[in-house]
């Protein structure tokens, strides 16, 4: 393309990421396309002007629709609150803009639908920031499953377990905590923290078949911080369900945001015929590996440190040994969306990838509704 021209929606804590990202990939993975900071949007125009000038944004708008509506921007992103993103996806598309989004893609399934479908209809590029897949070991686990290092899978399980939300005094809503909101999140762990957990497994462990599973509410009623009342919570603070994969392993997921001393601990093992893979996010360079192979005297589990330069991602940044963070698995995303652009690589995950992991999402809430079963309905 020569050069991509971004918009982005959002100057939050996602606002930040991404805009480093933005910064970032060119410099560390150059290739054939170039990145403009096009413009910044956001509904504050003081903040919007600061957060132009210190992330070197061209400009700002505080109506998201002036942003999709100007010419001289090739790439919408949005990091907005869940319920805004249909909307401005929606927009995008029928401009004929490229598009990227936060997950989850949408608050519900049927609006995922919606915006895969729209991006599909009309031939733009679409893309959706389920960053951990762009962690080194977690890349280098697809390459050793992919390589037959494990054999047949037999077990999967993961959680994603924080504590920010334990206190009855936290109120819901606003700024700072309107993923405790439904309408503005669309539902409470299982939209935000299991997505992720449900992303990387699906990658990693292929299509998952069927749901059973569970939520919990906690603390019942919160002030709403736009109101000053007290009203219901309907998110769900813990989700936990036991899966099956379309290739006959079984799973076993929790997140919760009630588990003390956790405050973003992201695990995940799997368990195969030859061998066995552990991931933590709070070490997230090692990856331990169990081999089944070679001596049983001297079996065992062993760590891979992934900072090698014939690691994933790892040639572009530092000598062997010494690490990166949480920030550069945006960079490494958003350098393989540029360089899909250049090749014509699938730009991965996009939107209909996003819709297939909302689909699991929404699959364990009508079960833990229903206390059934409940078979995953494909999207594609």
């Amino acid at each position: 393309m020569g050069k991509i021209r971004i918009g982005l929606v959002g100057t939050g804590f996602m606002g930040r990421t991404h805009s480093n990202a933005f910064r970032q990939a060119p410099v560390f993975f150059p290739g054939e396309t170039s990145v403009e900071l096009a413009a910044v949007c956001a509904r504050n125009e003081d903040n919007t002007a600061k957060f132009a000038a210190l992330w070197g944004y061209g400009g700002y708008e505080t109506d998201w629709r002036r942003l999709v509506e100007r010419d001289d921007i090739d790439l919408i992103d949005i990091a907005t609150p869940n319920h805004l993103h249909a909307e401005i996806a929606l927009a995008a598309a029928a401009s004929g803009k490229m598009v990227s989004c936060e997950k989850p893609l949408g608050i519900s399934l049927q609006q995922s639908r919606q915006m895969a479908d729209a991006v599909a209809a009309a031939g733009v590029n679409s893309m959706v920031w389920y960053n951990y897949r762009r962690i080194p070991a977690v890349t280098f686990a697809k390459r050793m499953i992919e390589d037959g290092r494990l054999g047949r899978i037999f077990h999967y399980r993961s959680k994603f377990l924080q504590d920010w939300t334990i206190s009855a005094d936290l109120q819901q809503g606003g700024a700072g905590t309107w993923r405790l909101d439904e309408a503005a999140a669309g539902s409470g762990v299982t939209g935000d923290l299991l997505a992720h957990c449900i992303d990387t497994a699906m990658w990693l462990n292929g299509p998952i078949a069927e749901v059973c599973g569970m939520t919990e509410t906690f603390i019942k009623e919160r002030i709403h911080a736009a109101t000053g009342t007290r009203r219901p919570v309907t998110i769900d603070d813990a989700s936990a369900f036991l899966a099956r994969f379309s290739n006959g392993s079984l799973a076993t997921f929790e997140a919760t945001r009630y588990a003390r001393g956790h405050k973003a601990q992201f695990t995940f093992e799997i368990n195969g015929e030859h061998g066995s893979l552990t991931w933590d996010l709070h070490d997230l360079h090692r990856l331990s590996y169990f081999d089944h192979g070679g001596d049983g005297a001297t079996r065992g589990w062993r760590t891979i440190h992934v900072t090698d330069g014939d690691h994933p991602y790892m040639e572009a940044w530092w000598v062997p040994g010494l690490q990166i963070g949480y920030e550069h698995s945006f960079i490494h995303q958003f350098a393989d969306f540029l360089k899909g652009l250049e090749t014509g690589q699938p730009l991965v995950p996009d939107f209909q990838a996003a819709t297939r992991t909302d689909a699991v999402t929404d699959a364990v809430i009508a079960s833990a509704r229903s206390g059934n079963w409940q078979t995953i309905d494909r999207p594609d």
